[in-house]
């Protein structure tokens, strides 16, 4: 009996087949639509040894940088290739910049230092001779700020699209609110979902933790409850290629639980690439096969029909003709006005988007410390690229809407199948933003300095008071310094607690900047794309009704070659388009269940 992937397969290389003795350039279409290879997308909350998984999985230590105090909102993609190689890379036209694997950590990492007029990158990809990367490709995403910051958002938005979500907790504790939501939320965009519990070997008690993470997952996500849990060392991964012998390398190996996590993302990640790559030719199929089976039943129509269907053929051939030249051409008047739509729409989109950003962020500033005020200008940038491509989206669906109005007022739902597909939408230049500029100091923060030194001599005389008294010299040159330093540490303190609070009003103002730019690059970007899109659909509009009334010309000298055929010659080729009709249509509803069983097995997973 056939497993699924086999009668897909079969289903596939059959129908493309039958698509190829019927339009070579179909067949190619369907040939091209494939899918991309295998990709895993890991993620979790920051502190949770993502890096040092992925590392142990890639078997490659040191790779993923571990040590970045604060990561920054660039992915880590690594991929195959034959020798290391590593480029950061940037979305629209923006070229990728090579550089050297030491330079790794100062590209995902805000606690380094970007080289000289670099701007951050969208993503760093990094190829490498590993063996695993030859079946899939690893994204690390950055975790900083938790999975309830825009990071988890941006996650989510990039396991959307891979075969596979890694998601990585550890042993110190049962699920957060924060990682429950996330999962409860990426449940109907992701398709597969693998668990790893990680530092099994620091925390005796993982076992408890693990029971309880699987009963938080049956109450707050149920999608996943039962799924499985692959619990992992990544040190004893690492210490495995330091053991004294190799008896000793493979009973570490073994325990880290690495090996079985590798396997098991193969077999079911790379099998998932598989049937997925299966169902995206099917996809293309149905478009096909919907295309091939209103020709072929224009043949028919031409072999049954004669004069009837020529004066049909004719009619329509007027109307459309009369359409293109029509002064008032109604249809683009709707068009206009459609487009004019979206872009009040769109506008309105910008505004509360960047209104929300905002309203975060500045939320966020407040609540800040140090260190994560320092993080906060990437994590800005991370929300707006968010935003950017919420927008872009948004603006292609409404477009799409717009041209399917057109296309349905303009063509016959037969019609339409030969006409659909014919539009496509072209990438969103990104949102690149500049970094906040530092804060010059003030003379504020220089008087509190020298505050900090006087008072420092102030403390010190009090200090040498009770020395005084014992015969020692009031200012020797002991308690000096360490008086001063005392001073200095007051004055610093002070001074630093005033520079905080400088450095979020400084920070407030370069978001209320940046927020400002992107909007008016992103207002700048959909008035274009709206312009272009306006202009594109007219001009692919007109385009259809030039080729359906070539087709409809080309039908009539079909008919025309009926009407001249002998009887016995025509109901010959009557029944042979009849066949065709027949196995066209079976092959259609036969692609519709497969795709059907596809999402079953999909959402059973």
């Amino acid at each position: 009996m056939s497993t699924l992937p086999q009668t897909v397969r079969q289903t596939r290389e059959r129908l493309t087949a039958l698509v190829r003795s019927i339009d070579p350039s179909a067949a190619s279409f369907v040939e091209t639509r494939r899918g991309g290879p295998a990709s895993v997308v890991v993620v979790g909350e920051t502190n949770r040894g993502k890096s040092s998984l992925v590392n142990a999985l890639l078997a490659s230590p040191g790779l993923s940088p571990v040590d970045a105090e604060v990561a920054t909102a660039a992915y880590l993609v690594f991929r195959h290739g034959e020798q290391f190689a590593a480029r950061a890379c940037y979305a629209g036209s923006m070229s990728p910049v090579p550089f050297e694997r030491a330079e790794l950590v100062n590209w995902v990492s805000a606690a380094h230092e970007l080289p000289a007029g670099m701007l951050p990158p969208r993503y760093v990809e990094v190829e490498a001779p590993i063996p695993l990367l030859e079946r899939l490709s690893v994204v690390d995403t950055p975790g900083v700020g938790g999975l309830e910051s825009v990071h988890g958002e941006l996650a989510a938005e990039a396991a959307a699209s891979a075969t596979a979500l890694l998601f990585v907790v550890d042993a110190s504790a049962p699920f957060t609110r924060g990682e429950l939501e996330f999962l409860r939320t990426v449940g109907e965009r992701v398709e597969t979902v693998v668990f790893a519990l990680t530092k099994v070997d620091q925390f005796r008690g993982w076992r408890t933790v693990l029971e309880a993470d699987q009963a938080l997952l049956a109450e707050h996500a149920p999608r996943f409850a039962g799924a499985v849990f692959h619990p992992v060392s990544s040190r004893m991964f690492e210490l495995a290629a330091k053991a004294p012998n190799p008896d000793a390398a493979a009973m570490l190996r073994e325990r880290s639980g690495v090996g079985e996590l590798q396997a098991a993302l193969q077999e079911l990640v790379v099998g998932r690439a598989a049937m997925l790559g299966e169902a995206n030719s099917l996809r293309a199929l149905a478009t096909v096969l919907d295309e091939l089976v209103a020709r072929a039943e224009a043949d028919r129509r031409a072999l049954s029909s004669g004069e009837e269907e020529a004066e049909a053929l004719r009619a329509r051939r007027d109307e459309l003709n009369s359409q293109r030249r029509s002064s008032t051409r109604s249809w683009q008047v709707k068009l206009r006005g459609e487009v004019q739509r979206a872009r009040v729409e769109g506008s309105h989109e910008v505004s509360r988007q960047m209104r929300d950003v905002q309203t975060w962020f500045r939320t966020a500033i407040d609540a800040a410390d140090r260190d994560q005020l320092a993080g906060l200008p990437q994590q800005v940038d991370a929300a707006l690229q968010v935003v950017s491509g919420r927008i872009s989206a948004g603006l292609a669906q409404r477009l799409q809407r717009v041209a399917d109005a057109a296309l349905a007022d303009l063509f016959a739902p037969d019609e339409l199948a030969v006409i659909r597909g014919q539009f496509a939408r072209g990438a969103t230049p990104p949102v690149v933003l500049r970094p906040p500029d530092k804060r010059a100091p003030t003379a504020e923060d220089k008087l509190l300095v020298f505050m900090g030194v006087t008072g420092g001599l102030g403390a010190g005389r009090l200090a040498a008071l009770p020395l005084a008294g014992l015969g020692v010299a009031a200012l020797n040159p002991i308690v000096l310094p360490v008086t001063i330093v005392l001073g200095l540490g007051a004055g610093w303190w002070m001074a630093r607690t005033r520079k905080h609070a400088a450095d979020k009003q400084h920070l407030k103002q370069w978001l209320s900047d940046a927020i400002a730019d992107a909007r008016s690059t992103v207002d700048q970007l959909v008035a274009e794309q709206l312009i272009e899109a306006e202009q594109a659909l007219s001009l692919a509009l007109d385009d259809a009704l030039g080729k359906r009334v070539d087709a409809i010309e080309a039908e009539l000298r079909e008919v025309d070659k009926a009407l001249r055929m002998e009887a016995g010659e025509r109901s010959k080729a009557l029944a042979a388009a009849t066949r065709q009709v027949t196995e066209l249509r079976a092959g259609r509803a036969k692609v519709d269940d497969l795709l059907s069983r596809i999402r079953a097995l999909r959402d059973r997973v």
